[in-house]
């Protein structure tokens, strides 16, 4: 775990840097740190947010996030520190601009020390202190903000990583290419189906000049999330490639089910007795011939290859996005009667999302397990309802005392925490075919 003396460090130096060059991708950072003042959680979001849209103080004064009244109030003491910040004097030395922006944020490092040694002080006898009485063992303190889908699928995964990740903030993510690239991608599709929120066979020439476009732009946007220029330059290539074929499905579906966008970047907040969710849905679309809604969410990452893979993952209650995001917009009103995950990974395949039609009592196993389509039902979001309030009330309740690591290694893959993990489970040997 990073001593708080480094972080600490880490943040005033980025608040420096951000004073002097005014960069945004330093004033994301000093939001997602734990010395922002701001939880973990809610700074991600709001980076990502003003990332996609807009600067991040913008984002901050819009309420961009339907948040909580402690947790608002936080984030806006954040954007009123910053902008202080931005006030200080420009012939400040780095010392006392560190020092200044130490103060602002009430970092406890800034206050004087009372007792500072004197220079002979090293020529003095050594005195040993009595070591410490240890404090009884308690619960792990119970959490006090909202909860998100993704914050749920970590906990059901391995609740050790939901522990390092959200209990304590152990690593401070600087964020990686594919953050980047899901972050340009989902920014370049926002934009186009503002143009296009009805994607027709008419306007496929122009559908795709402006895709093109608008993955220039959202790459351009966020260059500063990838390492080399090497790196930014393929990332593009790759995601123009993949824009190319999103438009290929788009128009298949235009032909089999004409649709209308009726959402981006949906803000979305559900209170599940007495615990509030938070989120974002990529895409909100309505079919134009039955009025259904369809709840769509785009997947730059590994996703499960079929309707059948994803279905079984929400029924042994291990993944709870597209159930939170149902409940959610059929709190709101609207009848949601279609669940879809779009894959954006691979550009040397055609796009085929996963797709679940929702029908009132959960359908018998598909006969073949290889399609991209099928069923969920309603009864079978219930229970996936009845666990996110389950685990929210554990998580709340402030008596846990241990958190398990998971018991399959696959967790660990791409896990921030392996390393340092003593108890995460032996990797699985590997097996090459002759």
């Amino acid at each position: 775990m990073v001593p708080d003396a480094v972080r600490e460090v880490s943040f005033i130096g980025d608040a420096v840097r951000w004073r002097r060059s005014g960069a945004e991708a330093l004033l994301l950072r000093l939001i997602r740190s734990p010395h922002s003042g701001v939880a973990h959680d809610i700074g991600a979001a709001y980076a990502t947010v003003a990332s996609r849209t807009e600067a991040l103080l913008d984002a901050i004064d819009r309420g961009r996030l339907a948040l909580p009244a402690a947790e608002r109030d936080s984030v806006l003491r954040f954007a009123e520190r910053a902008r202080r910040v931005r006030a200080l004097p420009e012939d400040l030395d780095d010392r006392n601009l560190a020092s200044a922006i130490g103060g602002i944020f009430e970092l406890p490092a800034n206050e004087p020390a009372r007792d500072a040694p004197r220079d002979d002080a090293f020529d003095a006898d050594i005195e040993l202190l009595e070591a410490p009485q240890q404090q009884p063992r308690s619960g792990v303190p119970g959490w006090p903000r909202h909860f998100s889908a993704s914050a749920l699928n970590a906990y059901a995964e391995c609740r050790r990583k939901w522990f390092y990740r959200y209990a304590c903030a152990a690593v401070e993510d600087p964020g990686s290419s594919a953050s980047a690239y899901g972050t340009a991608f989902h920014l370049a599709l926002e934009d186009f189906h503002g143009e296009f929120p009805r994607p027709r066979a008419d306007r496929q020439a122009e559908m795709r000049s402006r895709i093109r476009q608008y993955v220039t732009w959202a790459f351009e946007r966020n260059r500063s999330g990838f390492e080399t220029p090497v790196e930014f330059e393929l990332q593009v290539r790759r995601a123009q490639r993949t824009a190319q074929r999103y438009v290929d499905w788009l128009l298949v579906q235009e032909r089999e089910s004409p649709f209308e966008v009726l959402g981006r970047e949906v803000p979305v907040q559900l209170d599940l007795d007495r615990h509030a969710f938070v989120g974002f849905i990529d895409r909100i679309d309505r079919d134009e011939r039955s009025g259904g809604v369809g709840v769509v969410d785009y997947k730059t990452g590994n996703i499960a290859g079929t309707a059948a893979e994803y279905r079984e993952k929400v029924r042994l209650l291990r993944e709870f996005q597209l159930p939170f995001y149902y409940w959610a917009r059929t709190e709101a009103g609207d009848r949601v009667v279609r669940l879809v995950l779009v894959p954006l990974k691979d550009a040397r395949t055609d796009v085929r999302p996963i797709v679940l039609d929702v029908e009132p009592r959960a359908p018998a196993s598909p006969r073949r397990g290889g399609e991209t389509r099928g069923k969920i039902g309603i009864d079978e979001l219930e229970k996936a309802r009845a666990r996110m309030i389950e685990l929210s009330a554990e998580l709340s309740s402030g008596t846990l005392r241990t958190f398990e690591t998971a018991a399959d290694p696959a967790a660990c893959t791409y896990c921030a925490y392996a390393l340092a993990c003593a108890h995460r489970p032996p990797a699985q040997p590997q097996r090459f075919g002759s």
